[in-house]
């Protein structure tokens, strides 16, 4: 269990106001945007020990194997052979880097665990911190708007390995400014890993297609391995049903017992949200212990959608629980949405909003107070 989700108090009011995310406004320089590209605080400790294969999905432990396989392969590689060309073959004597693809790519459905592995891969890897990098796929084109494209080559060139979780093909000047971004990296010698996150509207049973994925990279594709991993959410495999919504005052008074935690009615977050980039929405959430909303509605367009989803997937990666009134998480978005193109991010979001609702549950003392 997580510090977060032992946050409430003794049921006595902490004597000051709860914090409120309306009333944040980070600023984030490009040096926290670099220095922060690690696995997130919910990640931290995982391990290929620690993620627990579902028995009734074989994929699930060949990707392992596989993974650890290529983490070992990534000992003693440094950029400053990538000049002998990507696979180890060219001018220079020196030992040439391991045969067959250095990039991997996992597939599959939202909850099977890709993230775990992700940043089990980033922990195995035998290099210093300073020399693997960790982020979305939003984080890592921020980067590069805080650093330039440059500047972002020659900050990453040096790397063992990027890790980019998370890959979307929502945008296509993203998607080619990425792809522009991981050509350069290639030819210096980094290693690439990534997990999906893409418009599933064309990808038969809501699954991103790995050759898709491939065709866009262009140029990369035979230096990735794609690895389907199949299988159900685990964050609810085996778990009880979320709870159902609180009420405002238990909310509130939740809230008001709970230090570190904020307060803010869900219109007034969903405004605010448009106020700042995405890329805030880390620093947004520093130093919270719980996030309590009332009056949850339906998002009111996709614009509002999309934003809530990076929120909560900030939350989830710092784990910070959230205890909510009015209507549950699974109705957040409209039947219309989740039959669109975005789909996979919206069940996703909702997929990690109920784990952290339940993790909320114990900031409630008793749900009749």
């Amino acid at each position: 269990m997580s510090s977060s989700t032992t946050a409430s108090g003794s049921g006595k009011l902490t004597g000051a106001a709860p914090l409120s995310l309306c009333a944040r406004e980070p600023h984030v320089p490009a040096d926290r945007l670099v220095a922060e590209m690690v696995p997130p605080p919910r990640f931290d400790s995982v391990r290929f020990a620690t993620y627990i294969p579902d028995p009734n999905q074989p994929s699930q432990t060949d990707a392992v194997h596989v993974l650890e396989t290529f983490a070992s392969g990534l000992g003693g590689v440094h950029a400053s052979t990538a000049k002998r060309g990507f696979l180890g073959f060219g001018r220079s004597r020196a030992p040439k880097t391991p045969s067959g693809p250095r990039g991997v790519y996992l597939d599959g459905g939202y909850g099977v665990g890709k993230t775990h592995l992700l940043a089990s891969l980033w922990h195995a890897t035998p290099a210093e911190p300073s020399r693997k990098a960790f982020g979305t796929f939003v984080e890592l084109t921020n980067l590069v708007g805080a650093l330039g494209f440059q500047q972002t080559v020659r900050t990453l060139s040096g790397h063992a390995l990027l890790c980019i979780d998370e890959f979307e093909l929502d945008d296509p000047g993203d998607t080619v400014l990425v792809s522009s971004l991981l050509g350069k990296l290639v030819e210096s010698g980094v290693a690439l890993a990534a997990t999906s996150n893409t418009l599933p509207g064309k990808l038969g049973e809501g699954r991103f297609a790995a050759a898709d994925f491939l065709r866009e990279i262009q140029g990369l594709s035979a230096h990735f391995r794609a690895l389907r991993i199949d299988g159900e959410d685990y964050r609810h495999r085996g778990l009880p049903e979320a709870p159902a919504p609180f009420t405002d005052e238990q909310v509130t008074r939740a809230a008001q017992r709970t230090e570190g935690a904020s307060l803010d009615a869900f219109p007034q977050l969903l405004d605010h949200l448009a106020k700042v980039h995405p890329s805030r929405y880390g620093a947004l959430t520093d130093d919270l212990r719980a996030v309590c909303l009332t009056d949850v509605q339906p998002v009111p367009d996709q614009s509002t959608a999309l934003r809530l989803v990076v929120l909560a997937d900030r939350l989830y990666d710092r784990e910070v629980p959230v205890l909510a009134s009015g209507l549950p998480f699974d109705r957040l978005f409209s039947e219309e949405m989740l039959k669109g193109g975005y789909r996979k991010k919206y069940f996703r979001a909702i997929s990690r909003l109920t784990a952290l609702a339940r993790d909320a549950k114990s900031l409630v003392d008793d749900p009749t107070d």
